[in-house]
């Protein structure tokens, strides 16, 4: 089945993704719902693990062959792939994981969400600088409003692929290119891309993306990309049981790390989270991320026009150029959170947000097996 398809047949839609049948879901860029294929897959899977050994009723090579999908989806190699809990988790990992001297400065943006400024700020108590891009328009960073602040001191660089608020996407592979020329360390939080857009780590050193949102997994399991050359220098800060290797259990001598990223998995996987993405992996893989792409942008221009011919002032980019599957509008008109409400009650799911001056703003963040419609209809009602 094909996106065309998809959206030929309304029953079909409903089917494949249930939250059809009851609300409006405009809020990926939050906590997504599950497809079907994912939570019949997870209830497959909860029903064998009733039965029998929760590790032995998974096919041989499973694990390995979700790994495999998530580095399809992002250019990258099977052994650059491992799973943590959440965004959150994988980022901390490698803020606590590189070897920080005194003096070394970090960069990232504060208006950026806390997952990707907190680790960075923490640092702060190892002698390392904190920097803070500020980009001329909210949330739009670029390689000219890096120049203002990375220097010969400048270790990493960490940045959202696309911005929480205002959604502008970030251009990865030009901001990769200038780190990487500079032989300064990229991390990227992708979590707002990973399975609606295109992101690829040809210029990336570290990234980390939770399942929950664009990628329509569960919660609590989280792709964290390494680059190969980097396992050596990113230590693992999670030491267990999972780390190294252990031949029947029995602990050697000299501890060796996996040669590949399941070094950062020090205990059990959260099999359960593994099972739900692998269908949504699969999903993302059968529909394609270039048809996901171009069917998630069509719906963020759909909703800026219909925002801007209702008088509402579009947070972020107003044309496809720079434009990411989220898009937020302030209003000097409207009360953003009554509309918020209302449209709640209506069973029309938005989001919510504020900017640090205190400004609300309506979210909307549509994915691909949504209709025109249902950003008509979420406008209509403000």
């Amino acid at each position: 089945m094909n996106l065309d398809e998809l959206h030929r047949d309304e029953a079909v839609r409903r089917r494949e993704f249930p939250v059809c049948e009851e609300k409006v879901f405009l809020a990926h860029a939050g906590v997504s719902p599950l497809p079907r294929c994912v939570a019949e897959a997870m209830q497959r899977y909860a029903e064998m693990a009733a039965r029998d050994n929760q590790e032995d009723v998974l096919p041989e090579g499973f694990v390995g062959q979700t790994r495999q999908l998530a580095a399809q989806l992002i250019g990258a190699s099977r052994a650059e792939i491992a799973f943590v809990g959440s965004t959150s988790m994988g980022l901390a990992m490698v803020a606590a994981g590189l070897d920080w001297k005194a003096g070394d400065n970090v960069v990232c943006y504060r208006d950026d969400y806390p997952a990707n400024v907190h680790p960075w700020i923490n640092l702060a108590q190892r002698g390392v600088e904190v920097r803070f891009v500020e980009p001329r328009l909210y949330g739009n960073v670029t390689v000219a409003d890096l120049e203002r602040v990375v220097d010969g001191r400048t270790r990493l660089v960490s940045l959202a692929s696309a911005h929480f608020v205002s959604g502008w996407r970030l251009e990865v592979d030009a901001v990769g290119q200038f780190l990487n020329g500079r032989r300064v360390l990229f991390c990227l939080d992708a979590i707002q891309t990973f399975g609606a857009l295109a992101t690829q780590m040809r210029h990336v050193d570290f990234a980390a993306a939770d399942a929950h949102k664009w990628l329509l997994g569960p919660l609590g399991v989280a792709i964290l990309f390494v680059r190969h050359e980097h396992f050596d220098r990113l230590r693992p800060v999670l030491v267990g049981a999972h780390t190294a290797l252990a031949p029947d259990f029995l602990v050697q001598d000299t501890m060796k790390f996996w040669p590949d990223a399941r070094r950062y998995e020090p205990g059990s996987l959260n099999l359960m989270g593994i099972v739900g993405l692998h269908a949504a992996l699969r999903m993302i893989e059968d529909f394609g991320i270039a048809a996901i792409e171009r069917r998630v942008l069509a719906l963020a221009e759909h909703a800026v026009r219909e925002g801007q011919q209702r008088g509402l002032n579009v947070v972020g980019p107003s044309s496809l150029t720079g434009l990411s599957g989220i898009v937020s509008f302030e209003s000097a008109t409207h009360d953003l959170a009554e509309a918020h409400a209302r449209l709640v009650r209506a069973g029309i799911i938005t989001s919510l947000r504020r900017r640090r001056d205190g400004t609300c703003c309506l979210r909307l963040s549509a994915h691909f097996y949504n209709r025109e419609e249902d950003v008509t209809v979420s406008l209509e009602r403000l």
